[in-house]
């Protein structure tokens, strides 16, 4: 920190053509959270790894991003990410890693692409700050360490990010239609989520440019309307072509991929909507919902203590299925109650509030003195730019109904660049003994390490006290010494300012490398000593931190070596349906699915795919020896049933309802003329995801030949000894 304002000039035209040693160590701790181990995860969110499985085998199944190899339905997302990863897979070899790698790179490209950023207007130091708080903030690198889209998402908004003040700085339109193009790229990611920056870009476009008014509007019209062409792009094509001609459009109602985008993954998203008018089935935002969190209470390794009492997992489960809303601090996903302080809840501070308090105080400190006229200085226009993308996204995710704790990575550019530039610029106001502003940073000091405190202190039986003692007493300790000290300029008082930069990193840090140290979750990515869980938060009363699952439960199907009561997924204890797991449908699971957790090793490999990582041997070799040339392997209500076999074989497997078993695909006039032509004739049914397709199962029910168990079933796996019973194999033929 020393002479830190004074070399900002010097050092920005000294580093300018050559590498600035401060960064290196920099990305490579950005490199190690973000790429070390994920070779250890087979499987990774399987939902995705079978997309890209399927992707592999032919140019139909790669542009419509199909689940399965037959062609049958989409994912529930745009195509760009998983175009990606198939690229990556058949460049790599189809592999758990070879999948997640593009995200990895594309956390790591965040931290540069930061450091870049704020470098060039707030110094090289801040910059580095910037950057380093970029790498640790924890929900990046869980994220980056999964084949979710986020990563990839943050950084293609971060590339348009460069577009945009590049365009300002040399005033060329060219640039600023490449800007709003890449953020209709990124809405071919993860579609309206990627229109969470607009704010920033028109705000700082219009306040950073010195043309006419007239000149704003033409340009920023025309490159709006140059982003939604490219938004719509692969939409129009879709929902243009023949619906027999192509996949049904995954998780929509309407087999339409703008209704996919404006609904399930649009204003659904804000409204927590879960009904359909007229509809009989459930809105796929509760499917996900539900399917997800059954899903998701998995065993990232499989060294579960399995000593739990099965009244303390009730107990823990009860506490955080409910629905958004529904009372509980914890919230769905513990995402927590929606409301102004929702940031700094349980489950969602951890993830991404950390240095929330220390932000706010350079906010203040980078906008004092700032007249709503202007002029506006360069910093003061980014420092916009920063705020109007903050404030808007912070602003959704504290009062939206559904939405999971990894979406959070959305905020940490901006909470990375405002601790970059504020750290630089509270330390200038403090050495100049700037009146009130010289109070800033001992202040932002004092508060950000007693939320630190706060967040800490529900895992203390995980953690221990001494880091959450430690973390609180140096805050206060260097706080206050540099309260005392603000009139002594010495090297102690540079020192003190950079200790105290590293107290309030070292949690962070440390939350960023509980993925690595406990085990993560590609489903649902989320830091923290239960990140193996997926669901984020503090733990439960298990006396084991480093538990896997859902705070140490195993999902039915799952293999930890013990099948005793103690080791299944018990339901909340406040589900309407008194005590069973409430499917899709509406209906509780009474079967169980084919399908073991893992049957080798987990200490070489991670199936952290979701509940059913593995496939049922004895069932695959069944199907496949009896196969006859149909089509489909076998078909079943959803996704997560079919996904390992696709995985493992490559062989198209039908998700009769889409994702969570509720899409509208099939009809049983369908269903019959697909079994005369020969194209599928096994079915297993479990209790899972009915949704609409309640006639459709009957109808199999009705008209099927049950394949006894003993054929199909493995009596040594553990998967089949779940709570509520077994699946059940059907077999249909028409003549």
């Amino acid at each position: 920190m020393k002479h830190m304002n004074s070399e900002v000039k010097e050092e920005r035209t000294s580093n300018k053509n050559r590498i600035d040693l401060f960064l290196v160590p920099i990305v490579l701790i950005a490199a190690f959270l973000n790429l070390f181990k994920i070779w250890t995860d087979e499987y990774a969110n399987a939902y995705y790894t079978a997309a890209v499985k399927s992707m592999l085998q032919s140019f139909h199944n790669f542009f419509y991003a199909s689940f399965d190899p037959g062609g049958y339905v989409t994912i529930d997302k745009p195509p760009v990410v998983f175009w990606i990863q198939t690229i990556s897979a058949k460049i790599f070899g189809f592999h758990g890693w070879s999948v997640i790698l593009p995200q990895a790179l594309a956390g790591i490209g965040s931290v540069l692409l930061l450091y870049v950023l704020v470098k060039r207007t707030f110094g090289v130091w801040a910059g580095r700050f910037a950057a380093l708080a970029m790498a640790l903030t924890p929900i990046v690198p869980a994220v980056s360490r999964t084949n979710n889209i986020d990563s990839m998402l943050v950084f293609t908004l971060l590339v348009a990010t460069w577009m945009l003040f590049r365009a300002v700085r040399t005033a060329k339109f060219g640039w600023v239609l490449a800007a709003f193009a890449m953020i209709g790229v990124a809405f071919n990611m993860k579609m309206l989520q990627a229109y969470m920056v607009l704010p920033a870009f028109y705000v700082f476009y219009v306040v950073a440019t010195k043309i006419t008014w007239k000149k704003k509007i033409a340009f920023l019209t025309t490159a709006t309307a140059l982003m939604l062409a490219v938004s719509v792009s692969w939409a129009v094509v879709v929902d243009s072509t023949s619906a027999d001609k192509r996949p049904y459009m995954g998780s929509s109602q309407t087999n339409s991929v703008l209704e996919l985008a404006f609904g399930y993954n649009g204003i659904n998203r804000l409204t927590g909507n879960t009904s359909v008018t007229g509809s009989s089935h459930k809105q796929p935002a509760q499917t996900e919902q539900q399917t997800a969190s059954s899903e998701t209470k998995q065993s990232s390794n499989s060294s579960a203590d399995s000593s739990q009492s099965s009244n303390q997992r009730k107990s823990s489960s009860s506490q955080k299925m409910q629905a958004p809303g529904g009372g509980n601090q914890n919230g769905m996903f513990n995402t927590g109650n929606p409301g102004p302080f929702r940031l700094f809840q349980k489950g969602l501070s951890d993830q991404i509030s950390w240095l929330l308090p220390f932000v706010i105080f350079s906010i203040v400190g980078l906008f004092a003195g700032v007249k709503f006229k202007g002029p506006y200085t360069t910093k003061q226009k980014e420092s916009l730019f920063w705020l109007a993308w903050l404030l808007p996204v912070a602003v959704f995710f504290s009062i939206a109904g559904f939405f999971h704790q990894y979406y959070l990575i959305m905020l940490a550019p901006p909470i990375a660049a405002f601790a970059g530039a504020g750290a630089v610029a509270l330390w200038s106001m403090y050495k100049q003994h700037n009146g009130w502003k010289s109070w800033l940073l001992p202040g932002g000091i004092l508060t950000t390490a007693a939320l630190q405190v706060y967040i800490m202190s529900p895992y203390v039986s995980s953690i221990g006290a001494a880091p959450i003692a430690g973390v609180g007493a140096l805050g206060v300790i260097l706080a206050l010494v540099l309260a005392v000290r603000k009139q002594r300029k010495n090297s102690l008082t540079n020192y003190l300012g950079a200790a105290a930069m590293v107290v309030l990193l070292a949690m962070p840090a440390y939350w960023a490398m509980t993925p690595i140290i406990y085990g993560g979750n590609s489903m649902l990515p989320s830091a923290g000593p239960d990140s193996s869980s997926g669901m984020g938060g503090p733990p439960s009363t298990a006396t084991n931190s480093k538990q896997s699952g859902f705070n140490g439960m195993q999902p039915p199907g799952s293999s930890s070596g013990n099948s005793s009561s103690n080791n299944q997924m018990q339901p909340p204890s406040g589900s309407s349906n008194g005590g069973q797991m409430q499917m899709p449908d509406g209906s509780s699971n009474n079967s169980q699915m084919p399908n073991s957790f893992s049957s080798k090793s987990s200490s070489s490999k991670r199936k952290s795919g979701g509940m059913n990582a593995e496939v049922n041997q004895k069932l695959l070799n069944y199907l496949t020896k009896n196969n006859t040339g149909e089509k489909y392997l076998f078909a079943t209500t959803d996704s997560t049933s079919a996904a390992p076999y696709i995985i493992k074989t490559g062989k198209p497997v039908m998700a009769m309802g889409g994702f969570s078993g509720s899409d509208p695909i099939l009809t049983v006039s369908k269903l019959k003329a697909m079994i005369k032509k020969g194209e599928v004739k096994y079915f297993y049914l479990s209790g899972m995801g009915k949704g609409g397709q309640s006639d459709v199962i009957t109808w199999i029910k009705e008209n099927s030949k049950e394949i006894p168990s003993s054929k199909w079933q493995s009596t040594s796996s553990s998967a089949q000894q779940g709570p509520s019973g077994n699946g059940t194999l059907y077999e249909i033929t028409l003549k």
